[in-house]
């Protein structure tokens, strides 16, 4: 006996669910597709058309865009073939793939969106697991600031059509050429990539980390605190003033014109502006943004994007502009959970149809026309019992029972009995349920 409960404790561990990895079971699942189903109906609305891409990618790809760190980072493995592959760990690389594969062919501004999982080997943290899942959207081929804004607009408006309100979030906005431009300003030798990257890091590490890694990217110590007190104003005529540069002044025009844009789009009242968000990752060129929770509830970003008008060329692709968003399932449920307009997470089934005895011919034509109608419908596979149907039925919270009853049917009848209110009623069998596509109790009275 001991062997056996050793045998069992050492399977139960051997096939525990991986750190970094999650199981939806049905009420929560039917939560998160509720939310999917928002986000995705959304981008149609804009004209996003959905795409479908693959879990796998060739290992190079991510290493020739982030170097061979990256590899640390992801479920990278050799296949039977010798190719060097990866479970994608985003996707911006992989629509910018394909892209340049029909970049002639395809018609201008290009807009996509797709809803699927990625995969980091990384620390689970708040909001964040080894697979997680996104909706990407994403406009190539307009430079024009308008695109800018139409991201933004659709990002609050599937927000808002999750139920949220400007008191719930915000995007913080900035410009990757602003900073970049600045710091090129302060210092010509700088690395500003790797102090972007401070930034971007600013808010979640000490003061004095933050000045440590400036300094490291060329800047002396006093322009890192300099660098830091003009980000904190967010003055931009005071920063126009102080780098007088070409590029500077590109980027403030450019960062007026989206605003501008997101007034007309009427969303200018989520947007806050925050030359602090820098955004991480290195292919972002001009306008960039991140959605926080405006209480500070939610620790971290619920998502973000930007612009990355150098990523289709450096794929072997043809100069093209992009804009894009990513809003992260998993730090969006947790916005959603904290104001309180999360979708509910419950079953739905409309009918359920009971048998009572010989009845299993009626009752599958009953299932038939009911689903043929449109309708969600279970009835019994397993022989139960009438009771045992009757409380299944109530656990998938079936609005009303069809009870098929072999009394019943030699009367020519079949029951109805709607599970709120307990109320039943007998109607003929040869009109249930009709032609009506939503047959209720009254219709029968």
């Amino acid at each position: 006996m001991d062997r056996y409960k050793r045998r069992v404790a050492q399977s139960a561990t051997m096939y525990d669910r991986l750190k970094g990895f999650r199981d939806f079971y049905p009420e929560e699942m039917a939560a998160r597709r509720a939310m999917i189903d928002t986000l995705e109906a959304t981008a149609q609305q804009y004209g996003f058309r959905e795409v479908g891409t693959p879990a796998l990618e060739r290992t190079a790809m991510y290493v020739d865009k982030s170097g061979e760190a990256i590899v640390d980072e992801l479920y990278a493995f050799e296949d039977d073939g010798g190719r060097g592959v990866a479970l994608t760990p985003e996707l911006t690389p992989t629509v910018a793939r394909m892209v340049v594969a029909k970049q002639q062919a395809l018609a201008k501004p290009i807009k996509w969106f797709s809803t699927r999982p990625f995969w980091r080997y990384e620390e689970p943290q708040q909001g964040r697991f080894r697979e997680f899942y996104q909706l990407n959207a994403d406009i190539f081929g307009s430079d024009d600031p308008t695109a800018d804004a139409e991201i933004l607009a659709y990002a609050a408006d599937a927000l808002s059509g999750l139920g949220l309100t400007a008191e719930d979030f915000e995007f913080r906005l900035s410009h990757r050429d602003i900073l970049g431009g600045l710091l090129e300003s302060m210092a010509g030798d700088v690395d500003t990539r790797a102090a972007i990257r401070a930034v971007d890091k600013s808010e979640k590490i000490e003061r004095a980390e933050y000045h440590d890694l400036l300094v490291d990217a060329g800047l002396t110590r006093d322009q890192a605190m300099e660098f830091e007190t003009l980000l904190e104003t967010g003055d931009l005529e005071e920063l126009l003033a102080f780098a007088e540069t070409e590029r500077v002044r590109s980027a403030v025009e450019n960062l007026r014109a989206v605003l501008s844009a997101a007034e007309d789009y009427g969303v200018r009242e989520y947007i806050t502006l925050s030359l602090e968000t820098a955004r991480g990752l290195d292919y972002y060129t001009g306008v960039v943004f991140e959605c926080f929770d405006s209480t500070g509830d939610v620790s971290r970003a619920v998502f973000g994007g930007g612009r990355y008008d150098d990523l289709i060329e450096s794929f072997g692709g043809q100069s093209m502009p992009a804009v894009g968003v990513a809003p992260g399932l998993a730090p969006l449920s947790l916005l959603l959970q904290r104001a309180g307009v999360w979708p509910e997470e419950a079953l739905e089934t409309d009918y359920y149809v009971l048998q009572i005895g010989d009845t299993q011919s009626e009752a599958a034509r009953i299932v038939r026309d009911l689903r043929e109608a449109g309708h969600v419908v279970e009835t019994d596979v397993s022989d139960r019992s009438f009771g045992a149907q009757l409380e299944y039925a109530d656990s998938i919270n079936a609005r009303t029972v069809v009870i098929v009853g072999e009394q019943d049917l030699e009367e020519d009848q079949v029951t109805l009995k709607n599970m709120a209110s307990g109320d039943q009623l007998q109607v003929p069998v040869e009109t249930f349920p009709g032609k009506n596509p939503e047959p209720r109790l009254t219709d029968y009275e």
